[in-house]
């Protein structure tokens, strides 16, 4: 699923266009960035834009880099690790300067991935190839290819849960709530962290859309629901979830103070039990773990607490998707490098991730989704642009930090209202956007 944060970016965007130039059709062939036949003959030096800041400090990207130059080695990759990855890309979009390769910021709407990216090719060939095509395919071109898909759901560990006497999944919100309230109860364990300092964790939230109500076409119901918010939506069910643990105060007491790399090493050590993220986290963690002498296998997955005909359901989800910058001078080495690292690199694997290529088996971290017959989906994009559309006019933003962090402060005290005021407001918002747009 692919969830636009428009409200908080328009501005930017719209600057972007007028720098870069317009255009939403499907690509000229001479902006396209075609998959080299012959490695010998790619050369030049090409910058990758990356959110994994870890990754370039422990050498990981360096590495990737040299096993990639055995190949192509007439090509130099040079890294640039950011910390606020849509933030500052975002503010880059509004030049030619934004990186050959880029993960595709969440900001950009799907109409204007031709503004910014080189075409990779026709639709009707790469999804033989790749899964999530179709979350960055405009006009029959595809302009993005994910590099992992990703399960959405809780992080635990293990060992805190099994101590505060819970061993089997939620099956309910408010089973869900009461097992956090154990935890509170009996260890000394934070129940829930938000990861609200840093924002884009909070995000994740948006992704769960779907799980409920096991409903592929979750995301596109958006563009004729009037009150996405309304009692027993997804959207309803999620956000209630988020609110009700930070109102029960089951999380951290002060969000002001979260920090992203420190709370993989508070849930490693079992000071956090509980964080919803995506199953790229699990490896994380999981380091996080064993660095600090404790047990990895601690570290858990567990999907949304609701249920579906006596089962759970998980959204799968392409991440970041990465491109090639519609401006790049070296297009050919820029392809090179998106496509060995996507199918040569093992990242993929070695994130415990689900890869993209299609017929690669799950990762380790989701059998016990399978054990439990977990059903995986994957939402339908036939709307998102109009979906899009409504959120900008909305100024909602629902895939941006801002609308989770309120829902935050106004559970905590920190703004005025309720959850009730809270929903009621979003709903008014979104049907009054659908009646601007018509």
């Amino acid at each position: 699923m692919r969830r636009t944060a428009i409200a908080a970016t328009g501005v930017v965007l719209a600057l972007g266009l007028a720098a870069c130039g317009g255009g939403s059709g499907g690509g000229s062939s001479s902006d396209a960035a075609k998959a080299p036949t012959d490695p010998s003959k790619v050369s030049g030096t090409i910058t990758v834009l990356t959110n994994r800041t870890d990754q370039v400090q422990d050498g990981t990207l360096k590495g990737y880099a040299a096993a990639f130059n055995k190949t192509y080695p007439h090509v130099t990759v040079k890294f640039q690790g950011l910390t606020d990855y849509e933030g500052d890309v975002k503010i880059r979009l509004n030049s030619k300067n934004y990186g050959d390769v880029l993960s595709i910021p969440n900001s950009v709407p799907l109409k204007q991935y031709p503004t910014f990216f080189a075409p990779l090719g026709p639709a009707a060939d790469l999804s033989k190839t790749y899964d999530f095509t179709d979350h960055a395919t405009v006009g029959g071109q595809v302009y993005g290819i994910a590099n992992i898909g990703t399960a959405n759901g809780f992080v635990y560990n293990k060992a805190v849960w099994k101590q505060a006497g819970v061993t089997d999944w939620p099956t309910t919100p408010q089973q869900f709530i009461d097992d956090l309230r154990a935890i509170k109860a009996k260890t000394g364990a934070t129940p829930y962290y938000t990861n609200y300092h840093d924002g884009w964790p909070l995000t994740n939230w948006g992704n769960a859309l779907g799980s409920p109500s096991c409903d592929p076409a979750a995301n596109d119901k958006l563009a004729d629901t009037k009150e996405p918010w309304a009692a027993g939506q997804d959207l309803n069910v999620v956000d209630s979830l988020l609110y009700d643990t930070v109102h029960d105060k089951l999380s951290e007491a002060d969000p002001n103070t979260t920090n992203w790399e420190n709370s993989k090493a508070l849930i490693g050590t079992g000071k956090v039990a509980t964080m919803w993220l995506g199953s790229w986290a699990v490896v994380q963690m999981q380091d996080a773990a064993k660095k600090a002498g404790q047990n990895p296998d601690d570290i858990g997955f567990m999907p949304f607490p609701a249920q579906k005909d006596g089962h759970f359901c998980s959204v799968v989800r392409p991440d970041y998707q990465y491109a090639v910058n519609t401006h790049s001078k070296n297009k050919d080495a820029a392809r090179a490098w998106l496509d060995w690292y996507i199918n040569k690199s093992g990242d993929a694997q070695a994130a415990l991730s689900i890869s993209s290529v299609k017929g690669t088996a799950l990762p380790a971290d989701l059998k016990p989704f399978q054990d439990a017959g977990v059903t995986f989906i994957h939402l339908t994009n036939d709307k998102t642009a109009q979906v899009d559309e409504i959120d900008k006019a909305s100024e909602i933003g629902i895939n941006n930090q801002d609308y989770p962090q309120h829902i935050v402060d106004v559970a905590r005290g920190a703004a005025g209202g309720d959850k009730d005021s809270v929903f009621k407001d979003l709903n008014k918002k979104w049907s009054d956007a659908q009646g601007t747009l018509g």
